[in-house]
């Protein structure tokens, strides 16, 4: 190794997050040196957010032609080339990818380094045979598939989200262990291109709303999604197919999605020799995302915290942030919007109900049916509901809502929470109509409506109402 590269900022890996921080750092005007030892882009775009939505848009229209006699339109039913749906996937990872080539990079004043980071101390780093040190280094290394400790898993072949998007095989049983996002997600895909589907996991998305795991087992069922409860026992081979053991039965099938959450990437960075304090678990961060080396920053999934790559990317820009310009800002976000890209969508943002009752005590729940609200109906996608958690004042802490445009609509109510406004703000926002949107609006003015008639000015008002008519 032969001289220093020197630099004002490094960033550790070239995913969302550290795509964002480079390119806010160099709009900054400082050297950025960005490191990744794959490929630019990272998990959102080679393995997850990107090629997941390619596969599902394919897996709807599939879907939809099955449903279209319904509609009064006959196409017969669909077959599923994989290869040509592969083909698909890797068009949109290409269109992604050339906003974030090294080439582009380079033009933005972002000096793309390829290979593994190591820290030689916390402001100094060896890639390759290269140095390079930086006043300030962020640490974005994202998170990789955990597998779980079941026994014969190691000895029979499995795909992860990592290698599932390059296959171009349709199977005929694909096994799901893990009923998170990633798991339904895929299992709902592979279900609707023509694949018989069994999902493993003790409850489907347990973090979500009871409501909405409902609704969402019973839609999956209905498309013939088998649901096996329980935790997986054991794995074996069965000639050219894997049987899975688990707590409550057997399943046989040809091929073995593991889905059972994401570890942080914090092996082989030699963070030891820069003093920062981490585990398993990821690397321990201040609420200014600050590691125990004060020019160290760490940020999205390696802190081991909620795993968005929405999150990790406003991470990432609060670390540079705090690292470059005077002051500290917060990288704890306490309003992150989730969805789940099943169909229908199930999105939260801010307190579930049970979370609200706890830390508030007295609190109001207000649901909408999505079959109450007119453009669901003109779709035929009534599945779902919106929920609103409100506090003194009606004043909106939380919201889920399970709808085909649930991701969509979230928004709305994320704003809501984060300025802190009351379903009297909503209702006297008008809405499109007819959207799927107008279902919040409808939401809040039933409640405001309520809220009116109940009160005093609205007694009133109806005596003098009926003592004009």
């Amino acid at each position: 190794m032969t001289g220093t590269d020197e630099f004002d900022l490094i960033i550790i890996g070239g995913g969302s997050a550290g795509l964002t921080g480079a390119r806010f750092g160099a709009k900054l005007g400082v050297r950025v040196a960005l490191v990744e030892k794959h490929r630019i882009g990272g998990d959102c775009t080679w393995t997850g957010c990107v090629p997941s939505k390619a596969l599902l848009k394919a897996a709807k229209l599939a879907h939809e032609a099955r449903r279209a006699s319904a509609y009064g339109i006959d196409v017969g039913s669909p077959t599923t080339d994989m290869r040509r749906v592969r083909q698909y996937i890797e068009r949109a990872q290409a269109t992604v990818y050339a906003e974030e080539t090294p080439e582009v990079l380079e033009r933005l004043g972002i000096h793309v380094v390829h290979g593994a980071a190591s820290f030689i101390d916390s402001n100094t780093l060896r890639v390759g045979e290269r140095s390079l040190r930086a006043r300030y280094i962020v640490v974005c290394t994202g998170a990789r598939p955990a597998i779980p400790p079941v026994p014969g898993l190691a000895d029979v072949p499995y795909v992860t989200y990592e290698s599932i998007f390059q296959n171009e095989v349709l199977p005929a049983h694909l096994v799901v262990l893990g009923a998170g996002p990633i798991g339904l997600e895929l299992a709902q895909a592979y279900r609707r291109l023509g694949a018989e589907v069994t999902v493993i996991g003790e409850e489907f998305l347990p973090r979500e709303e009871p409501e909405a795991r409902r609704v969402l087992e019973r839609v999956l069922v209905a498309e013939g999604v088998r649901c096996l409860q329980g935790r997986a026992s054991s794995v074996r081979r069965e000639g050219s197919r894997i049987a899975i053991r688990t707590t409550t039965g057997e399943v046989v099938g040809d091929m073995l999605l593991v889905a059972t959450g994401r570890r942080p990437n914090v092996s082989d960075l030699e963070l030891e020799r820069a003093g920062i304090a981490h585990s398993e678990k990821g690397i321990v961060v201040d609420e200014h995302l600050r590691t125990h080396a004060p020019s160290v920053y760490a940020a999205g999934d390696v802190t081991g915290g909620a795993q968005f790559t929405h999150l990790a990317g406003w991470q990432c820009f609060q670390a540079v942030r705090n690292a470059l310009i005077p002051g500290h800002a917060s990288g704890v976000a306490e309003v992150v919007p989730a969805v789940t890209f099943v169909d229908p969508e199930v999105a939260n943002v801010g307190l579930g109900e049970a979370a609200a009752r706890e830390r508030f005590g007295d609190v109001e729940v207000f649901s909408w049916d999505m079959a109450h609200a007119d453009r669901p109906v003109c779709d035929g996608e009534t599945e779902g509901f919106v929920k609103v958690v409100t506090r003194g004042g009606r004043r909106i802490v939380g919201a889920t809502i399970v709808a085909s445009r649930a991701g969509e609509m979230i928004g709305e109510l994320a704003l809501a929470v984060q300025l802190g406004l009351t379903l009297a703000d909503l209702a006297a926002t008008i809405h499109a109509y007819p959207t799927w949107s107008m279902a919040i609006q409808q939401l809040a003015a039933a409640a405001a409506v309520d809220d009116f008639v109940g009160g005093r000015a609205g007694r009133l008002a109806m005596k003098l109402s009926r003592w004009t008519l």
